[in-house]
């Protein structure tokens, strides 16, 4: 017996959004989408604007037609099976600014976790063979659109390069980074990019 026989990991479906809300089965009068509305509409906060970096990277990947997993070792994969980190930063924030935000992206090695198993890798390391550092450079608040993709400025860096250089540092700011000699696209160029990263590590 493997210890999950009765608690294995959760089969997640894509909901469409018309889900109801109900008690025990009576539909109640609102659904899902109202929810999706009521939590996810602030789409510059930190927490979802990095999940819509993370979506934009899947997309232009042609991975973004299953369910995110929240916890997994890495965020995404290529098709090729590549393990890609997306990590996001932006000068403008929800919140009101007496300055534009530092761009500084979060490089900590971690402990791997699987969630099949629920069990971490004994050691800390970078999971992902591949990062994509996605910024979202547009400075005018009164403008400012994170659905707009142009709005976004992608970096695309080989892991080896940061365990090389930075080593186990937790975390990189722009300047650094860019000293490292990141391929700089737009959303369009992505996936190639990352297939160019890919075939050179």
């Amino acid at each position: 017996m493997d210890g999950f026989s009765g608690f294995p990991a959760l089969v997640v479906s894509r909901k469409t959004g018309a889900e109801a809300f109900h008690t025990s089965g009576e539909a109640l009068s609102f659904d899902l989408l109202s929810f999706w509305q009521w939590a996810a509409s602030d789409v510059t906060n930190n927490a979802l604007r990095g999940i819509i970096a993370e979506y934009l990277v899947a997309q232009a990947l042609g991975q973004a037609t299953g369910v995110r997993v929240e916890w997994d070792r890495h965020d995404l994969r290529t098709a090729a099976g590549t393990a890609v980190e997306v990590k996001s930063s932006a000068y403008c924030q929800s919140w009101a600014q007496t300055k534009l935000s530092d761009i500084v992206f979060d490089i900590a090695p971690t402990l791997g976790w699987d969630a099949a198993t629920n069990t971490y890798e004994t050691a800390s390391r970078r999971q992902a063979e591949v990062y994509v550092f996605a910024i979202l450079h547009h400075r005018d608040k009164l403008t400012l659109d994170p659905l707009n993709v142009s709005h976004w400025s992608f970096f695309v860096l080989n892991t080896s390069a940061l365990d090389k250089t930075v080593l186990t540092q937790k975390s990189i700011r722009l300047g650094p980074l860019l000293a490292l000699k990141p391929i700089e696209v737009g959303f369009g160029k992505l996936r190639e990019t990352i297939e160019q990263v890919t075939a050179t590590r």
